[in-house]
């Protein structure tokens, strides 16, 4: 297993996730990112939907601070929801205020099928399960995002259109976020778990949990194509 930045339980999920794991992080929309070939019109389609995944995204997180057993993952979880109404929501903004598409328009703009399945397994695994169950659910666009980030902002083409949106997933706050959401997810894991969390029964449940959430970041990239 490779360890990563983002903590232990993260590694143990995307080690056991396999060939789904690339396929997101390495999806033909992320690498027309990297080398700016993606299709501005592809870009915009997906900043779109994902105004619209990141507002259900924070309602998530937000049931995260219910969910809660410690006032340490109430603080995560309540600025995680800052950090993404707040900051990462506003490169939406900034980029389809450039492009004439206001605040309001992405608002109310109709939620794609992928968007639609995506938001609501997550919402599901929310509220008909515990908070390791959220948290497996959410992991996948956190750490996945950041990985991206990490990536293109080493590799991208310098010509790249694209750089504000690797930057925001590529700078150091972000990064500095999922590694305090990494550090919180496995200490909430050992808290319930225990030390040898991939003992416990509870394990291939989050572990699918995780696997279809990337999935289904899989078919967001793909709807995302669609777009041009």
């Amino acid at each position: 297993m490779t360890r990563s930045v983002y903590g232990d339980t993260f590694a143990l999920w995307r080690a056991g996730c396999g060939q789904p794991w690339h396929d997101y992080t390495h999806h033909a929309f992320v690498e027309g990112l990297r080398d700016g070939t993606l299709p501005r019109a592809s870009f915009l389609h997906y900043l779109v939907q994902d105004y619209v995944f990141l507002v259900h995204f924070a309602r998530a997180w937000s049931l995260g601070v219910v969910k809660a057993e410690t006032l340490d993952e109430m603080k995560v979880c309540a600025g995680t929801v800052d950090a993404l109404v707040n900051h990462e929501m506003a490169l939406h903004v900034k980029t389809c205020a450039a492009e004439g598409i206001e605040e309001a328009t992405l608002f109310a703009a109709v939620e794609a099928f992928e968007n639609l399945a995506y938001t609501r397994y997550v919402m599901d695994a929310g509220l008909q399960g515990d908070f390791l169950d959220l948290m497996a659910s959410l992991a996948p666009c956190c750490f996945g995002y950041g990985e991206i980030g990490t990536r293109l902002a080493q590799s991208a083409a310098s010509e790249t259109p694209y750089r504000d949106w690797i930057d925001t997933y590529g700078d150091a706050e972000y990064q500095g976020v999922m590694q305090t959401v990494g550090q919180m997810m496995d200490e909430a894991i050992g808290r319930r778990l225990g030390p040898d969390p991939t003992a416990s029964a509870r394990w291939p449940s989050l572990q699918g949990r995780f696997t279809t959430a990337t999935r289904l970041e899989v078919a967001f990239w793909d709807m995302g194509l669609r777009g041009a």
